[in-house]
């Protein structure tokens, strides 16, 4: 017990005053808040190719009933949560991260992501591929490539500038030959019957035009170390890749799961997928795959930087991020 007297009372006194009178030194000055976030990038190399994430962003939104369509509210809710995923009640957090290949001879974009135009509409959230790479030490302009896995808006859209422009001007655009065929189909976009798949594919028509396309199959080398694998399911053409080198080797899912909580649960059928059972069945084949033979996987909707190893968790898997790594 701490026993007060006139004599204690009158020191405290004393020494507080000195202290508000003493000048205040630099280093006890508020810093000002930076208000901004670093730039979004992650090196890593499989073999002796390099792989650059930059993330696009992400989008936070209030996810519709029917988000999971053999699921409801409440079971997603609980799924989110469990796996520390989400931002508040009833909401959802989908990131973006597109990346970059560099082969030694070749430098290949896969997927876009949501375009720069939509920095401004979601106040720099998502659209910050473009800013991303640049930071990186990418110049765009030295592209040789860019890969596209599948035709939904957040892995075509950017490759348009903010003002329509081929925002990777020299460089060969290629395209899933059975997505193609699909999207552009007059009769398949006459038979669309929701807002959302007839906005798919006029976003594809409004992307695409003007630009020179090179259709390619699966199972294809597309450049020397990375190859094409068919994962249908998500849209009719869906393409995965596979970039090798050695005995290294990483792979690019695309969209066969969104968020981790289609790892976890790879029955869940996504109001995105078009196809459920075929997404299904896809997740399956390739996740067994991915745990058989000790392959990383890099997430388009992973959060960043969205690289993993896979494993067996009950009737499902389960994602272990990547430790970071200070060099390559």
């Amino acid at each position: 017990m701490t026993t007060l007297t006139r004599r204690s009372v009158l020191a405290g006194a004393a020494a507080m005053g000195a202290t508000a009178l003493s000048p205040v030194r630099p280093g006890q000055a508020a810093a000002p808040l930076a208000g901004t976030q670093a730039p979004g990038w992650y090196r890593y190399k499989v073999g002796s190719i390099e792989v650059t994430v930059a993330t696009d962003g992400v989008n936070r939104f209030k996810f519709p009933d029917g988000f999971v369509a053999n699921r409801n509210r409440e079971q997603v809710n609980a799924a989110l949560a469990a796996a520390y995923l989400q931002p508040g009640p009833d909401m959802v957090a989908i990131s973006y991260c597109p990346c970059a290949v560099n082969t030694g001879s070749k430098l290949v974009v896969i997927d876009t992501g949501t375009g720069e135009a939509n920095f401004k509409n979601s106040k720099g959230a998502a659209g910050q591929f473009g800013n991303n790479l640049k930071a990186s030490g990418i110049d765009r302009s030295q592209v040789d490539a860019v890969i596209i896995s599948h035709f939904h808006g957040d892995h075509i859209n950017g490759l348009l500038t903010a003002d329509g422009k081929p925002a990777f001007p020299n460089a060969e655009i290629m395209v899933p030959a059975p997505e193609w065929k699909y999207f552009m189909d007059d009769g398949e976009m006459s038979r669309q019957t929701t807002p959302r798949m007839k906005g798919v594919f006029a976003g594809v028509r409004r992307v695409f035009k003007g630009l020179k396309v090179t259709p390619y199959e699966a199972g294809k080398e597309l450049v020397p170390g990375i190859t094409s694998v068919a994962t249908y399911g998500h849209t009719p053409g869906h393409m995965s890749h596979i970039v090798a080198s050695g005995n290294a080797r990483v792979y690019i899912q695309a969209d066969v799961t969104n968020i981790p909580i289609f790892v976890r649960n790879p029955d869940w059928h996504l109001f995105f997928d078009q196809d459920f059972k075929a997404a299904e069945a896809t997740r399956r084949k390739v996740y067994d795959m991915l745990v058989a033979e000790k392959m990383m996987v890099q997430g388009f909707h992973y959060p960043f930087p969205a690289l993993a190893h896979i494993e067996k968790a009950g009737n499902g898997y389960r994602e272990i991020p990547v430790p970071w790594s200070p060099v390559l």
